[in-house]
């Protein structure tokens, strides 16, 4: 899916979200993506687990 970003986009991205959000905002922020990708992860992990226990 972004296997096509180049160096321009990823550059065109942060100005944008530092034009939205503001220096202090995008620690906390890229701290919240993080989080909620982290506790997905672990759902994710939970689940493979109790696939595995009932086979």
């Amino acid at each position: 899916m972004f296997q096509n970003i180049g160096t321009t986009e990823i550059i065109i991205i942060a100005l944008v979200l530092l034009l939205l959000f503001g220096a202090k905002r995008i620690p906390d922020f890229v701290r919240a993506i993080g989080q909620s990708v982290k506790e997905f992860r672990h759902a994710i992990n939970e689940d493979d687990k109790s696939t595995k226990s009932e086979e």
